[in-house]
């Protein structure tokens, strides 16, 4: 008898090897080694006594990063890049691979960024950045409410405050980046108070803009954010019911199936045991039930089918 398993080199078995999570594991170890020997190497005392060492601590990371994604895309083939994560991987990793890396200050620092790929590797980050994504119409919504705030603010701000202080409501982009430095609420009754001393009706404008763009508008990013990590996790859960209902009907379909093969047979099951045999079964389809109906009637046709061919 020859076995059905695939040989070690074949494209299931490595893409089963590089997403098994035992494997995961070890690369999340790999990324959090990465991500301390590349904060080390911003410590300059470390770097004369061990930058030797910590390159090579960094490359032996890279090329295991490289390793992985080499695997994954004979294993997946094309079906690597449907994954969004896949892509990210491949992004992060490949930026370290461009010619002159080493070289340029800028794509060096740009190593930092495989620590992202913890998002990809630990599910709770996942959820995190899910939600964010499905969050993403929500806020633009509510980022273009309060760009309209923040144009009204500005226009009616630099009109009314432009000519006593140029220096932050002088022109409308001064004016912007000061009610924005207000909305974070970044010393704003200092600025405010100094308002006052020229303009005492000030805070008639200020402390509604705060009320506005701060405690309202700001909180309902967070809202937005909130619903949908709830939506997210009631679709998972009705995605999980799902696929626990399609298992437990097929494998109630495949018994079904047996037992009228049985009959056949002539090993068959009387008629009273199998409607009590019936009740134990619940299923969640409604298509499930219809199959299993007529194979109770097959089932009763063939019981009465020997049943004659023993009277005759």
């Amino acid at each position: 008898m020859t076995s059905s398993r695939a040989p070690w080199y074949s494209r299931k078995s490595v893409n089963d090897f590089v997403t098994s999570k035992t494997v995961q594991n070890v690369i999340l170890v790999v990324i959090v080694i990465n991500a301390i020997v590349l904060g080390l190497e911003t410590v300059h005392s470390l770097m004369q006594n061990y930058g030797a060492t910590l390159h090579l601590l960094d490359k032996i990371c890279l090329w295991i990063f490289i390793v992985e994604i080499a695997l994954k895309l004979y294993g997946q083939g094309l079906g690597f890049f449907r994954s969004a994560w896949n892509v990210f991987d491949f992004v992060i990793v490949g930026i370290a691979l461009i010619p002159g890396a080493d070289g340029l200050a800028v794509l060096r620092a740009l190593r930092v960024l495989r620590v992202l790929r913890l998002i990809s590797i630990v599910p709770s980050l996942r959820r995190v950045v899910d939600a964010l994504v499905r969050a993403v119409p929500g806020i633009a919504s509510i980022a273009a409410l309060l760009g309209i705030i923040f144009y009204v603010g500005a226009v009616m701000a630099t009109m009314l405050f432009g000519k006593n202080f140029p220096a932050e409501y002088g022109d409308l982009g001064s004016t912007l980046f000061s009610l924005f430095q207000i909305m974070t609420l970044d010393g704003w009754s200092d600025q405010v108070r100094r308002i006052m001393t020229v303009d005492p009706w000030a805070p008639a404008f200020f402390v509604p803009f705060v009320l506005i763009s701060a405690l309202t508008v700001l909180n309902l990013f967070i809202a937005v954010i909130v619903d949908a990590m709830q939506g997210l996790d009631a679709s998972n859960e009705h995605a999980a019911e799902e696929h626990d209902a399609e298992r437990r009907g097929t494998t109630a379909v495949a018994g079904a199936s047996a037992a009228a093969n049985g009959m056949a047979a002539g090993e068959g099951i009387v008629p009273s045991e199998r409607h009590e045999h019936s009740h134990h079964v619940t299923f969640g389809e409604s298509e499930v039930m219809r199959e299993l109906a007529a194979l109770r009637a097959q089932v009763q046709a063939l019981t009465d089918a020997v049943s004659k061919a023993d009277r005759a």
